[in-house]
């Protein structure tokens, strides 16, 4: 069985690998696995993905390529993007970068204090 056969046979539903066998080795290792992230997509998602990275990311490419307006890229994109919860899109600044920010005079003292006390 491929991923697209298990992709459309949990339909997006949350599963658990328990056994994987290595091609070649005979070697079986069984435990309880949850798949990565982008292998729980659906198989249009999954694709989707493929051609954005394909693409370096250009979503003017992505409209070429699947016929649809930027808005619509955009949209799935973000739709995809919710589902990928390992992806820290809005780190907190570090300690280093508030005191970078303050030494090259980007923000004052006081708003120094106040990120570095939510950094907390």
């Amino acid at each position: 069985m491929d991923w697209q056969e298990l992709t459309d046979l949990t339909h997006g539903r949350a599963f658990v690998v328990e056994r994987v066998r290595l091609a070649g080795s005979g070697v079986v290792v069984e435990g309880r696995f949850e798949p990565p992230q982008l292998a729980q997509l659906s198989v249009d998602d999954q694709v989707f993905v493929a051609a954005f990275v394909r693409s370096h990311g250009s979503i003017k490419e992505m409209e070429r390529v699947f016929g649809v307006s930027y808005p619509t890229v955009k949209s799935r994109l973000n739709r995809i993007a919710e589902r990928l919860d390992f992806v820290d899109i809005d780190p907190a600044p570090t300690g280093a970068d508030v005191v970078d920010r303050l030494r090259r005079g980007e923000i004052s003292v006081q708003e120094a204090l106040v990120e570095l006390e939510k950094s907390r």
